[in-house]
C-alpha cells in the first residue's frame, strides 16, 4: 500500500502494511486490520491465525468491515487534511521517484527501490531511517555531522552521541525517542484536558440556551399575567402598565444579549481550544521527534481560557414583587407607583459602575480621599494646580464619563443637612457659579436637599417638593438613549424624581457637592452597590 505522510495515530494504524486503515476488519481476538492485508496473509494457508497476537481460529473467521472504526479513520484522515510537501529521492537519475525514508547516517532520502540495500545489507541496517523530510540538515548535528538522536535534559537540547563525549559528558542525555515519548504522554494528557474543555464549553452553551428559553417562556406567561391584571384597572395607572412591560422586554433583551456574548465568547474559546486539539492530534501522532520537542512548550501550556462554571444565565423572572404590587394597585395608585419604584430600582442596580472622583475638577476648598470614593468641604483653599477643568463652584466630578447605555451609582449622605447630586454634561461650565448657566453651557441634571423639609431639582429650571423622610443613601440611574436621570432613596427602596425626555450628546459624568462644612457631617461618600 501507498505510505502515508505526516503523523499516524498507532490505534488507527495496521500492524501489517503500517498505514492507516483501509476497509478495517475485526478478528474475534478484538484486533483490527485491512481487510486486504489479512486477507493476504491467510491466503494459501489452512490455519488461519492473528497476526498480532497469533491466537489460532479452527476455521476461517468470516470478516466484516467495521463500520465504525472505518468511519473514524476517514474523520482522521479528513481533519489531518496530510498536506506535506513531496520528498524526492536523491538518486534516482531520470524522473525523481517520491522517497520514502530518509537516512541521518548517510543523510540522503531514498525511494523504494533505492532504499533496498538499507533493509538488505548488515551495515547498512545500522543505519538510522526516519519517514522522508525536505530539512534533513535539522536532524544532523552541525558539530559533528552526526544524527541529533539524543536529548540533554539538563540544556533542554538535542545532541548527538560526540556530543555526550564532550560538553554534555556529565549531563542526563536519553534517546530521543525516550524523551519524545514521555512528552507524547503529556500531550495525550492536554489533549484530553483541552478535549475535556470543548466539551465543557458546549454544555454550557446549551445550558445557556436553555435558560434563554426557560426565561423566555416564563416572561411571555407573566407578560400574559400581567395584561390581565391591567385590564380591569383605572385609565390613570395605564402608562405604569406600559412601563412595567417594557421594562421586562428590556430585562429579557439584556438577558438575551448577556447570553448571545456568552455563547459568542464561549464559541471562540471552543475553535481556539479545536484548533489547539488539532495541533495536538497531529504532533502526538508524529515520528518526527524533533519537531514534537520544538513544539511541546507551546502546545501544552494551559489555554487562557475563562472559568465558566460559576456562569449563568438567570431563567427566573421575580414575579412575586410584581403580583403583590399588581394587587394593591387595584386598591390604590399610590401603591402601583411604590411597587413599580422597587422593581425598577432593582432593574437600575444591574447597571451599576465604579465611580471615582477627579481632583482636576475639585473645587479647591474641596477635600478628596485619597481612594477617590469621599468628598467633604474643608476650612480653606487648598494651593492646587491651575486647570481649565476645575470648578469654581463648590463641586466635583468623577473621572468616569458615559456617552452610551446605561449606568448607575450610590451615594451616602446621612447626616446631612444640605448636599447635591446628579449628572453633568461634558460641556458644562467650569468657571463661574452653575446658576449663571445657559442651556448651551452644558446643564447639570442634579437633585439638590436644601434643608431638612424639601428638595429640589433642576435642570435649567427647578422643581421643589417637600418630602417626610431624609434618605440616607441616594441612587442616581442614567439611561442615555431614553434621555432620562432617576434618583432613588436606596434604603426604602422608593422612586424620588426623574428627568425624562432629554436629548444627550455628549458625555455624562456622575456630578457632587457637599455644601460648606456643617460641623464636620459633611462628606459625600459612594459607596458600593448590593442590590437586594
Amino acid at each position: 500500500m501507498a505510505s502515508s505522510s505526516g503523523p499516524l495515530n498507532e490505534e488507527l494504524q495496521c500492524s501489517i502494511c503500517l498505514d492507516v486503515f483501509s476497509d478495517p476488519v475485526t478478528t474475534p481476538c478484538g484486533h483490527n486490520f485491512c481487510r486486504i492485508c489479512l486477507n493476504k496473509c491467510w491466503t494459501n494457508t489452512q490455519t488461519c491465525f492473528c497476526p498480532l497476537c497469533k491466537e489460532k481460529y479452527s476455521k476461517r473467521p468470516d470478516l466484516k468491515i467495521n463500520t465504525t472504526l472505518r468511519e473514524v479513520v476517514q474523520h482522521f484522515k479528513d481533519k489531518l487534511n496530510l498536506e506535506e510537501p513531496e520528498v524526492f529521492c536523491d538518486f534516482c537519475d531520470e524522473r525523481k521517484q517520491k522517497a520514502v525514508k530518509s537516512c541521518l547516517t548517510c543523510q540522503s532520502s531514498y525511494c523504494e527501490t533505492h532504499l533496498e540495500p538499507h533493509h538488505r545489507v548488515p551495515r547498512l541496517k545500522k543505519h538510522k531511517l526516519i519517514n522522508a523530510v525536505e530539512n534533513l540538515e535539522d536532524y544532523i548535528c552541525q558539530k559533528h555531522q552526526r544524527p541529533l538522536d539524543l536529548f540533554c535534559r539538563d540544556d533542554q537540547t538535542y545532541v548527538c552521541l560526540f556530543c555526550t563525549e564532550g560538553e554534555h559528558r556529565t549531563h542526563n542525555t536519553v534517546p530521543i525517542e525516550e524523551e519524545s515519548q514521555e512528552k507524547k504522554i503529556q500531550v495525550f494528557q492536554t489533549q484530553t484536558d483541552v478535549q475535556q474543555m470543548i466539551q465543557n464549553r458546549m454544555k454550557k452553551i446549551q445550558e445557556i440556551q436553555h435558560s434563554v428559553e426557560l426565561r423566555k417562556r416564563n416572561t411571555e406567561e407573566e407578560k400574559s399575567s400581567s395584561a390581565e391584571l391591567f385590564t380591569d384597572l383605572i385609565r390613570s395607572i395605564e402608562r405604569c402598565q406600559s412601563e412595567l412591560l417594557k421594562m421586562m422586554e428590556e430585562q429579557q433583551k439584556a438577558a438575551e444579549k448577556q447570553a448571545e456574548d456568552l455563547i459568542k465568547e464561549l464559541q471562540q474559546e471552543i475553535t481556539d481550544l479545536k484548533k489547539r486539539n488539532t495541533e495536538l492530534e497531529q504532533i502526538s501522532h508524529t515520528d518526527d521527534h524533533l519537531h514534537l520537542l520544538q513544539m511541546y512548550s507551546s502546545l501544552c501550556s494551559r489555554p487562557h481560557t475563562k472559568n465558566w462554571t460559576e456562569i449563568s444565565i438567570d431563567s427566573d423572572v421575580d414575579v412575586f414583587p410584581l403580583h403583590r404590587a399588581l394587587t394593591q394597585l387595584k386598591k390604590t395608585h399610590k401603591t402601583l407607583n411604590e411597587k413599580l419604584c422597587q422593581t425598577g430600582l432593582d432593574w437600575a442596580q444591574k447597571f451599576a459602575v465604579d465611580v471615582t472622583l477627579d481632583p482636576d475638577t475639585a473645587n479647591p476648598s474641596l477635600i478628596l480621599s485619597d481612594d477617590g470614593k469621599q468628598v467633604s468641604h474643608g476650612d480653606f483653599k487648598q494651593d492646587v494646580p491651575e486647570n481649565p477643568k476645575r470648578f469654581d463652584t463648590i463641586c466635583v466630578l468623577a473621572k468616569e464619563g458615559f456617552s452610551s447605555g446605561r449606568f448607575y451609582y450610590e451615594v451616602q449622605v446621612k447626616e446631612k443637612t444640605q448636599w447635591s447630586l446628579g449628572v453633568a454634561r461634558e460641556s458644562v461650565k467650569r468657571k463661574g457659579t452653575l446658576e449663571d448657566n445657559e442651556p448651551e453651557d452644558g446643564l447639570c441634571f442634579q437633585m439638590v436637599l436644601n434643608d431638612q423639609s424639601e428638595f429640589i431639582v433642576f435642570d435649567n429650571l427647578s422643581v421643589t417638593f417637600p418630602h417626610t423622610k431624609t434618605p440616607e443613601k441616594v441612587g442616581v440611574f442614567v439611561d442615555y438613549e431614553e434621555g432620562l436621570v432617576s434618583f432613588y432613596d436606596v434604603d426604602s427602596r422608593s422612586h424620588i424624581y426623574s428627568f425624562t425626555g432629554q436629548t444627550f450628546t455628549d458625555k455624562l459624568y456622575p456630578y457632587f457637592n457637599p455644601f460648606d462644612n456643617d460641623e464636620g457631617k459633611n462628606s459625600l461618600i459612594i459607596s458600593p452597590v448590593s442590590s437586594n
